[in-house]
């Protein structure tokens, strides 16, 4: 029996488990469509391909399995690279397939035909064009591979047209056979003991959680690992949601404080990044004894030398220095003032916000309108920031609960991502709300993927902080420059919401205070597609954020 190369792509997809490719509509790979047609593969389109990519990307943070956008050649995979880059960055993994011109025409100026692979080396872990159609789903086998294996990341399978409409026998197609281990990367146990005796010693440790904690292959010792060491637990990227915000190890808003003033760090599978100052003594304490877990050993001692830096799996890590102090017989005495210290500072913290997050002021506080959200989360509740200045507050005042819970751009700082995380997240999650905290800015940017909701009955809710302007980069400009020298900056009030309504989803617009939680559980419950417009003020909780 033949089958033609698009049903060959099917096959090895069905075979790693998925359930939905994101994809604008190409010529060059509809063959793959209809390959998922016959295994039973969901397709579904967007409109425009930085969404498919986005989605797949976020199929990934909510899953943990990789997901797949499919792009056409040329403007198809250009449009897709904001999304691969912001994977890249973010370090999720991912596969796109992207068509090219058939291979008896290359080089003659074949339609849509571009370097494809050469522009995607630098922002995946693989890139690379299918040799024959027979090697289709082997390649396909590979790219999961190498997106899951270590360091996670996207990968790229350019595959031409002529490939994928060829026909092959059933019999000779590459079916790979236990192509990848499920296996972490066990640390050094010498390593684990160093950590384990500056931990022992510590009077004012910080613990930092970041992404890799998500991909762990051992993410059921975190808990036990959090109630024996008994630190301040701060977390970032995709470890969001890793702790329950009634935990008493939990702390939001006092990395700042606590890093300045610890005597030992530990990170695990973060970078030292802008995010933390790139590790100088301006963020972290320059006398602190830092111990850096990653899985990438390039990270370890990068921008900041470490005391001990540990190759290896979040978990993996984590368990082994549990082992250590339960084989020690050790409590943390010396660090429990420490913690309450912090708990006190953190309370403190809460209690100074209070006024705005319930201020009854209009143009709505930008707080107050999060701290809505923040009380009709649940458990189940995904949500996804997409904008500057509002998500900036956003993420110091929701507090989502579980692995998988809080999407974000993450370090590339990419707008735009929100509603093709949104679609990959209720598919993922179907019985859960998702969210979109949104600037207005940033709806702008992919604001038609809503159609695409609409029509496919994928009910998301975004909520848009309307302050008519790109407010994360106005600050700056009227700081640096001054109130009157802000081009590019300034936006209308615009009603988004009736832009939603003229599609078929449900529209509110808010201007009151009183107005938001009515507005929210309508939304939530409109059985469609949805979208709160609400005109916030300002606040001078970010006064001094400055986005350079």
């Amino acid at each position: 029996m033949q089958i033609h190369g698009g049903r060959v792509v099917a096959r090895a997809l069905k075979r790693e488990g998925v359930p939905y490719v994101f994809t604008l509509c190409g010529g060059h790979v509809m063959s793959i469509y209809d390959g998922c047609l016959d295994e039973g593969i969901g397709v579904i389109d967007v409109r425009h391909e930085q969404s498919a990519a986005h989605a797949a990307d976020g199929w990934a943070r909510v899953t943990g399995r990789p997901g797949v956008a499919i792009v056409t050649a040329g403007p198809g995979l250009t449009d897709a690279v904001t999304g691969v880059a912001t994977a890249w960055r973010a370090n999720i993994p991912m596969l796109v397939i992207g068509g090219q011109a058939p291979r008896f025409f290359q080089d003659m100026g074949g339609l849509q035909d571009m370097a494809h692979v050469d522009l995607m080396k630098p922002i995946t872990k693989w890139a690379v064009s299918v040799p024959h159609a027979r090697r289709l789903g082997e390649y396909v086998a590979s790219a999961f591979r190498v997106a899951t294996t270590n360091v996670p990341g996207p990968v790229f399978l350019e595959m031409p047209l002529d490939l994928l409409f060829d026909n092959v026998e059933d019999s000779e197609v590459v079916v790979p056979e236990q192509s990848r281990t499920e296996a972490g990367i066990a640390p050094d146990p010498r390593y684990v003991e160093r950590a384990f005796e500056l931990l022992r010693g510590a009077q004012r440790p910080v613990c930092l959680v970041g992404s890799q904690l998500f991909w762990s292959r051992r993410r059921e010792a975190y808990p036990e690992f959090v109630r024996t060491f008994a630190m301040p637990i701060y977390v970032n990227g995709q470890a969001r949601g890793s702790l329950d915000p009634e935990d008493p190890h939990w702390f939001l808003h006092t990395r700042k404080d606590a890093l300045k003033r610890a005597d030992v760090v530990l990170i695990f599978g973060t970078p030292l990044d802008f995010r933390l100052g790139y590790g100088r003594s301006s963020h972290i304490n320059e006398a602190a004894r830092l111990i850096h877990v990653d899985l990438d050993g390039r990270e370890l001692g990068k921008n900041r030398g470490c005391d001990v830096g540990i190759i290896g799996d979040t978990g993996l890590v984590m368990e082994a220095l549990t082992a250590c102090a339960r084989a020690a017989r050790w409590t943390p005495e010396l660090s429990r003032g420490w913690l309450g210290e912090l708990r006190a500072l953190e309370r403190k913290k809460w209690e100074a916000l209070a006024p705005q997050l319930t201020a009854d002021e209009t143009p709505v506080n930008p707080l107050r309108l999060c701290a809505e959200v923040d009380r009709l989360l649940t458990p189940a509740t995904i949500v996804i920031g997409d904008g500057g200045d509002f998500v900036g507050s956003a993420a110091n005042v929701l507090r989502p609960r579980g692995f998988g819970h809080w999407l974000d751009a993450g370090p590339l700082g990419t707008l735009g991502a929100g509603p093709g995380y949104a679609m990959a997240a209720k598919l993922a999650s179907p019985r859960s709300d998702v969210i979109i905290m949104y600037g207005d800015g940033a709806f702008g940017l992919n604001m038609m993927e809503f159609e695409a909701c609409i029509r496919q009955k994928i009910n998301i809710v975004g909520v848009i902080g309307n302050d008519a302007a790109w407010t994360q980069i106005l600050r700056g400009q009227v700081q640096m420059y001054g109130p009157d020298r802000t081009p590019a900056c300034r936006l209308a009030p615009s009603r988004y919401d009736l832009m939603i309504e003229a599609l078929g989803g449900h529209g509110e617009w808010v201007e009151r205070p009183e107005q938001i939680r009515p507005a929210l559980e309508r939304a939530l419950g409109a059985g469609k597609p949805a979208l709160v417009n609400v005109r916030i003020g300002t606040s001078d909780f970010r006064k001094d954020a400055i986005s350079v």
